[in-house]
């Protein structure tokens, strides 16, 4: 039973080994995008917009957003959590402005007091490490991004601008309700205003997300992010800005930017990079006309 034993042993001693060896690999190795990884997010700020003209002279509007002193302060696992997520803050703040409990967990985490706290859902193989700094290159020129924040807020406003009636007929007959709401309810049954009525009121102030925008600049310098068109929210607005959830795999970007960097680009390639990185427009020339 001895040589049974010592073999029985041996066997398991080098099977647990392996497992081990395997296993410190795979923990060393890089992790690989896959057309199923969901990366992290940024916060950003909105700075305005401008616009950019292609080699074909055709005028692109642009918004430009910031990144602006980004990390992850924490993170959210399956096990204590129920999910798998990452929290991201930007733009530091002086201590004195900060709750002594916020203050607490952003030195637990080890990164200075910051002004705006978004969780962003990833995959587990896009968890990155407390206090690792999110740039503007986490994203590539010519890829898509979803874009929200809250929306310009407009004050108390009338039913035809807040929900874009078509008012009362403006012709002989009607005497001062052209831009009046109309009748909101029925007859004697049932005899009230249903709930949710589209009626008065304030308007804008709410989350709103656009979709599938495109990534047409990065500046490196700077940590800016051009994006084709328009982005909800004010001037200097805190942005959530993450890859576009409707174009999963190749379409998320052009195939010669693909994989995209995961789980976020190097700081030490991005010193290396050109300041400023251009989407490709390619296609036709425009303003060519057809026979």
């Amino acid at each position: 039973m001895t040589p049974l034993l010592n073999t029985l042993r041996a066997g398991l001693g080098a099977s647990l080994r392996t497992e081990c060896r395997s296993f410190v690999t795979a923990a060393t190795q890089p992790a690989t995008w896959t057309h199923k990884s969901v990366r992290t997010g940024v916060i950003a700020r909105k700075k305005g917009m401008t616009a950019m003209w292609d080699e074909w002279g055709v005028r692109i509007p642009v918004t430009v957003l910031q990144v602006e002193n980004c990390q992850v302060v924490k993170v959210l696992n399956e096990e204590t959590d129920g999910y798998t997520a990452l929290q991201i803050g930007s733009t530091d703040r002086t201590e004195k402005n900060v709750t002594k409990p916020m203050l607490g967990h952003f030195q637990k985490a080890g990164v200075s007091p910051k002004r705006r706290l978004i969780e962003f859902h990833v995959t587990p193989d896009a968890v990155l490490p407390v206090g690792t700094e999110l740039l503007a290159s986490h994203f590539v020129p010519g890829q898509f991004v979803d874009c929200a924040a809250p929306t310009m807020g407009k004050g108390f406003q009338g039913a035809m601008k807040r929900h874009g009636f078509g008012g009362q007929p403006a012709s002989h007959g009607t005497s001062v309700t052209h831009r009046s709401l109309g009748s909101t309810g029925q007859r004697k049954d049932p005899g009230k205003v249903f709930k949710g009525k589209k009626m008065a009121g304030r308007m804008g102030g709410e989350q709103a997300t656009v979709q599938s925008l495109k990534v047409m600049k990065i500046d490196n310098g700077l940590n800016l992010i051009y994006v084709k068109g328009a982005v909800p929210g004010v001037d200097d607005q805190f942005v959530k800005v993450r890859d576009a959830v409707k174009k999963r795999g190749d379409r998320i970007a052009p195939a010669d930017v693909l994989p995209l960097p995961f789980p976020t680009v190097d700081p030490k390639l991005v010193k290396a990079m050109p300041r400023e990185l251009v989407a490709k427009t390619g296609g036709a020339d425009p303003y060519v006309m057809k026979e």
